[in-house]
């Protein structure tokens, strides 16, 4: 058998593996057919908005699974489980690969290539083709409205539009994950893009005015410009835990408060922070060194002192406005932030905690978002009155 690795990028398997992802969006669709005939019977079916709320909600869920999923490709380091793209070894699946699979894992038992991890990465990819086939048929029902400002004002044909856009741009740094060999910045940009839809989505569903028990109240101006302001500390944060992930600088502090036993280790932050560079590199022809790794780590828990404070003093101001609700759901996930953060360090389960991490931030981006944008259907507005967002909305409604 060939020893010769794959081509880097085979698209020969493309047309299969969107196959497999509109199977798979075929499950939700299926569940919002059957939701929308409980909720209005045929009348429901051919109400394109509704169709549109229905399914924006469920693409959001799949964004989220989909961050959370692809955490859990890179913590068990299967990013590289079919090393090119978008198949495995020029295949659909890794059932088509089965030989060349077999071959890498004899030689490297415990290398970046095995039956387990290729499984994982291509249920990835699937996953990851079956929310594009739904963000395309979403783009699809908002340029089909006869009417575009249609009984939804807030679902403009453009919010789909651009998330169409978005995920074009996140399926081109899914490719280049694997045939940079997980270079750290296109890494740390492919979640930060994730997260980016997570925002998008999130703004789709808040604009539509979908509502439920535990949707946030409709905040004023003010606190929707704080809510803008703390959505940049958090993505900032967020950006230091991608980076802390990608370098696998989790446990270069194993203790806190302290951190390798001191206050304030030595540590190297231009090292550390060089863009510029392969997976384990210095950027110098070296390996990177324990004190750069410890930087790197160093700066996202002072980096998580200031998204606290931020998340916390929202949380202080909506409940001061009477918004119980938007309060109470910043508390409850700044929470499972702190806790999932530091059972990365103290209690030696770092995958589960970093999964729940990754969660935590997936699911602020999400509700920081939907405090910044005010419903188009609302019954009121919490301390204000309808801002520029919800202006703009109407407009191009």
């Amino acid at each position: 058998m060939s020893t010769t690795g794959p081509s880097l990028v085979d698209l020969s398997p493309a047309v299969q593996v969107a196959l497999v992802g509109a199977l798979v969006a075929m499950l939700p669709l299926a569940w919002s057919a059957w939701r929308l005939w409980r909720e209005g019977g045929t009348a429901a079916w051919r109400d394109r908005s509704a169709w549109q709320r229905t399914l924006t909600v469920v693409t959001l869920f799949l964004t989220i699974d989909l961050v959370v999923f692809g955490a859990f490709t890179r913590l068990t380091d299967s990013g590289l489980g079919c090393p090119d793209w978008p198949g495995c070894y020029g295949s659909a699946s890794p059932l088509g690969a089965h030989g060349e699979i077999s071959e890498a894992q004899a030689q490297a038992p415990t290398g970046p290539v095995t039956h387990g991890k290729a499984w994982i990465e291509m249920i990835h990819r699937y996953l990851a083709a079956g929310v594009g086939a739904l963000i395309t048929l979403l783009m699809a029902l908002a340029w089909q409205r006869t009417d575009p400002h249609g009984p939804s004002p807030g679902l403009s044909r453009w919010w789909p539009t651009w998330t169409f856009v978005w995920v074009c741009v996140q399926g081109a740094f899914g490719a280049l994950t694997v045939t940079l060999k997980l270079y750290p910045l296109v890494v740390t940009g492919h979640l930060l893009g994730g997260l980016i839809g997570v925002g998008l989505l999130s703004a789709q569903v808040r604009a539509a005015g979908a509502s439920s028990s535990w949707t946030p109240e409709p905040l004023g101006h003010g606190a929707r410009v704080a809510a803008v302001g703390v959505l940049g500390v958090w993505t900032l944060q967020a950006l230091l835990g991608a980076w802390v992930s990608t370098n696998h600088a989790v446990l270069a502090c194993a203790e806190f408060p302290t951190c390798q036993g001191r206050w304030w280790p030595d540590m190297d932050w231009s090292q550390g922070f060089t863009m510029l560079r392969a997976l384990g590199a210095d950027g110098q022809g070296g390996y990177i060194a324990l004190p750069a790794l410890t930087a790197i780590h160093m700066a996202h828990r002072l980096g998580a002192v200031l998204a606290v404070l931020a998340v916390l003093a929202l949380a202080w101001h909506c409940h001061r406005i009477g918004a119980g609700r938007a309060a109470r759901g910043l508390l409850a996930l700044i929470g499972l932030q702190v806790i999932t953060g530091l059972s990365n360090v103290v209690l030696g389960w770092p995958l589960v905690a970093a999964l729940g991490h990754t969660l935590g931030a997936a699911l602020m981006v999400g509700w920081l978002t939907t405090l910044a944008v005010v419903p188009v259907t609302r019954s009121r507005v919490v301390q204000g009155a309808p801002g520029f967002i919800s202006r703009w909305a109407t407009s191009h409604g």
